[in-house]
C-alpha cells in the first residue's frame, strides 16, 4: 500500500470537511483569475489607463475599482486560506493529539498532514483556476452577444498559470504552519480544546442581557478568542470587498452613465447628410468599439445644411433647442503656458509643442444640448478665442490643459475647459461655431441637433421634420440618437454589472468559512448542549445559543465591513457623485441581502444537530 493510501482515505472519509476546503479555496482562486482575465480582456491593465475604448475620464474611474478590487480579493483570499487551514488543522488536533499518544514519530505525523494539505491545496488551486477560465471565457461570449463589434484584448495565457502556483503556495504555507505547530505540541495538549480553540478563562463581567441564550452566546465567543477573531477578520473583509464592489458599483454606474447622458443630450434628434451620419454613429461607436481608423471629408460641401432647410425647422412648433454644429477634423499643436506662483521665482513653465489629430467641433454656447461634466468652464458667447478640450485630448496633448493654449490652423485660443465625452472617444475639441467659420472658411454648419420640447410627441415632432427634410433635401436624413445613447450605456451597465458580480465568490466561500467555524464550535461544545438538553433545555434554546453566536459575529463583520467599505467608496468615486434615493436604497438592499445569506448559511449546521438524538449529542462523533 502506498504512503499516501492513507490521507487519501482519510479525506475520503471525511466528505464534509473536505468538500468545503477545496470549495472554499477553489472559489478563492476563480474570483481572482476571472478578475485579473476580465480586466486584460476589456483592456484595463491594473496599474495603466486603458487605450482605445473608453475616454481617459472613464478609464480614470474603471482603473481604481479593479485595481482596489483586486488588492481587496488578494488580502481576502489570503485570510480566508489562513482561516480554511486553521479550521482544516482544528479538526484533525485531537488525531494528532492521539496518534502521538500512541507513540507516532514527528515526522512520519507531519509528512501524513503534508500530503493531504498537499492533495487539498492541488485539487482547490486547479479547479479554481478552471472554474475561473470557464467564467471568462463566458463572459467573452456574452460581451460580444451585447456588442459584436466591440474589440476585446486577447487575455495573457500566463495569467492562470502564475494565479494557480501563487494560491498554491501561499496554502501551503499559511497552511504548513498550523500543522507544524499542531504536531510539536504534547499529546495532552494536543488533545485539549484549548490548544486550537484558544479557550480562555470565563470573563469577569456579566452580560447585561437577560436571556439564556444571549449569555451563552457572548460567553463562548469571549472563551474562544483566536477562533472567534479569525472569523470576524474573514468575514469583515468580504463585507467590506462588497460594499466596495456593489455600493460604489452602483454610484459609479449612475455617475459614469449620467455623463454619457449630459454629453450627448437626451430626447435629441439629428438631421444631417445620410453619409455624416453614419460617420457620426461611427465617432460615437469608438466610446465601447475602439477606434475604427476611417478616413472622412467632412468640408464636403454637400454636407452642409441648406439655408433653406435651417429656417424651415426653426419655425417648427414644438422644439426647445435647435444646435446648429460644425464638425471636422484638423491638426491641433498645444502652447505651453505658465503656472504663477506666489512670487515671480516660483513660476512655472508647462506644457511642450506637442502636436495630433483632433475632431474640431463648432458650437452655439447658446444653443447646445449638451451639457458636459467640466473640469474648468464650457465657453462663453463672447468670448471667441477660447476652446474645451475632450479628457482623452487633454490627457495625450497636454501637461496642464487649463493654464495652456491650443492651436487650430493659424490660431491661438485659450484652453478653459475639460469635459468628459464620448464622441471620439474623448478626442474632440468644442470652439465656438464663428470661430470655427473664420478658421476654416467654411459657409455654415454640416449637421443639426433638434431637442424636441419634452410636452410634445417625439415620435410626431420627428415626423414633421422628416417631412420637412424630404421636401428641402433628399440626401439628407433625420437620426433619434437615443440608439447611440443606449449602447453606450448598456456598455458602461455591463463592464459594472460584471465587477459588481465579483464579491459573489468571495462571499460564498466566507460563508462556508462561517459554516466550517460553526461546525467546529458544535462540535467543541456538544456535550455541553447534550447535558443542557438533559437538565430540560428544549432543542430551539439549543438552537438559540448557537444562532446567537452566528448573528453576533455576523453582525460585528458586517458593521466593521461596511464602515470601512464605505470610506474606501467615497474615496475611491468620482467628484460630485450621482447618489439618488433609489440607488441608496438598492445599494441597502444588496448589503442586507448579503447579511441575511451569510446568516442563513450558519443556522444549518446548527438546526442538524438539534434535530440528533439527546444520547449522541453527549457521545463523541
Amino acid at each position: 500500500m502506498s504512503e499516501t493510501s492513507f490521507p487519501m482515505n482519510d479525506l475520503l472519509r471525511r466528505k464534509m470537511q473536505t468538500s468545503l476546503v477545496v470549495v472554499s479555496l477553489a472559489l478563492i482562486v476563480a474570483s481572482t483569475l476571472f478578475l485579473l482575465l476580465f480586466a486584460q480582456r476589456i483592456g484595463f491593465g491594473i496599474s495603466s489607463i486603458t487605450e482605445g475604448k473608453l475616454t481617459t475620464g472613464f478609464s480614470r474611474i474603471f482603473s481604481p475599482f479593479i485595481t482596489l478590487l483586486t488588492i481587496l480579493m488578494f488580502i481576502a483570499g489570503v485570510v480566508m486560506i489562513s482561516f480554511t487551514a486553521f479550521i482544516m488543522t482544528s479538526q484533525r488536533t485531537k488525531d494528532i493529539g492521539l496518534m502521538k499518544a500512541a507513540g507516532c514519530p514527528n515526522d512520519i505525523l507531519f509528512g501524513y498532514f503534508l500530503t493531504e494539505l498537499l492533495v487539498v491545496s492541488f485539487a482547490g488551486c486547479l479547479l479554481g483556476a478552471i472554474l475561473g477560465i470557464l467564467l471568462d471565457t463566458s463572459s467573452a461570449s456574452l460581451l460580444s452577444g451585447l456588442n459584436p463589434h466591440f474589440s476585446q484584448q486577447p487575455a495573457n495565457p500566463w495569467t492562470p498559470f502564475a494565479v494557480f502556483i501563487a494560491f498554491f503556495a501561499i496554502s501551503l504555507i499559511l497552511g504548513i504552519a498550523p500543522v507544524f505547530s499542531a504536531i510539536r505540541a504534547e499529546p495532552i495538549r494536543a488533545l485539549s480544546p484549548s490548544s486550537y480553540l484558544g479557550l480562555g478563562k470565563e470573563p469577569g463581567f456579566k452580560i447585561l442581557s437577560s436571556g439564556v441564550p444571549t449569555r451563552m452566546a457572548v460567553r463562548n465567543l469571549v472563551r474562544r478568542k483566536s477562533a472567534t477573531i479569525r472569523i470576524v477578520l474573514c468575514l469583515s473583509l468580504v463585507f467590506l470587498l462588497v460594499t466596495v464592489a456593489v455600493g460604489g458599483g452602483l454610484i459609479a454606474e449612475n455617475t459614469t452613465g449620467s455623463w454619457v447622458q449630459n454629453a450627448l443630450g437626451t430626447n435629441v434628434l439629428l438631421i444631417a447628410h445620410q453619409d455624416m451620419i453614419n460617420q457620426y454613429r461611427l465617432l460615437l461607436s469608438e466610446f465601447y468599439e475602439g477606434h475604427n481608423g476611417t478616413q472622412f471629408n467632412y468640408e464636403d460641401a454637400r454636407y452642409q445644411i441648406p439655408a433653406a432647410l435651417l429656417s424651415q425647422i426653426s419655425s417648427l412648433n414644438g422644439i426647445r433647442s435647435l444646435d446648429a454644429r460644425l464638425i471636422l477634423e484638423a491638426q491641433v499643436k498645444e502652447i505651453p503656458g505658465i503656472v504663477l506662483g506666489s512670487s515671480t521665482s516660483e513660476t512655472t513653465k508647462v506644457g511642450d509643442n506637442r502636436q495630433g489629430e483632433s475632431l474640431i467641433v463648432g458650437v452655439d454656447p447658446a444653443e447646445v444640448v449638451s451639457n458636459w461634466s467640466l473640469n474648468g468652464r464650457f465657453l462663453e458667447e463672447n468670448q471667441t478665442a477660447e476652446a474645451v478640450v475632450g479628457d482623452t485630448l487633454a490627457q495625450e496633448l497636454f501637461s496642464a490643459p487649463l493654464y495652456q493654449g491650443i492651436r487650430i490652423g493659424s490660431q491661438e485660443l485659450s484652453v478653459v475647459g475639460v469635459c468628459l465625452d464620448p464622441i471620439n472617444n474623448g478626442n474632440v475639441t468644442y470652439v465656438t461655431i464663428g470661430k470655427l467659420i473664420n478658421i476654416t472658411g467654411l459657409s455654415g454648419p454640416n449637421m443639426l441637433m433638434v431637442q424636441p420640447d419634452s410636452s410634445v410627441n417625439k415620435a410626431d415632432v420627428m415626423k414633421k421634420i422628416s417631412s420637412v427634410v424630404a421636401g428641402v433635401a433628399n440626401d439628407f436624413q433625420v437620426f433619434d440618437l437615443e440608439d447611440s445613447l443606449n449602447q453606450s450605456l448598456d456598455f458602461l451597465s455591463f463592464l459594472w454589472s460584471t465587477i459588481m458580480f465579483l464579491p459573489v465568490f468571495s462571499l460564498v466561500t466566507s460563508s462556508l468559512n462561517l459554516l466550517g467555524y460553526v461546525v467546529l464550535t458544535i462540535n467543541e461544545q456538544r456535550q455541553e448542549f447534550g447535558i443542557l438538553r438533559a437538565l430540560g433545555a428544549r432543542p430551539k434554546t439549543v438552537l438559540g445559543i448557537i444562532s446567537m453566536q452566528s448573528l453576533i459575529v455576523v453582525l460585528a463583520s458586517y458593521g466593521v465591513g461596511i464602515a470601512f467599505g464605505t470610506i474606501l467608496t467615497l474615496l475611491i468615486l468620482v467628484q460630485e457623485p450621482l447618489v439618488t434615493t433609489y440607488t441608496v436604497i438598492e445599494i441597502a438592499g444588496w448589503l442586507l441581502v448579503a447579511l441575511i445569506a451569510t446568516f442563513a448559511v450558519s443556522i444549518y449546521p446548527a438546526m442538524i444537530f438539534t434535530r440528533k438524538p439527546l444520547l449522541e449529542t453527549i457521545t463523541n462523533p
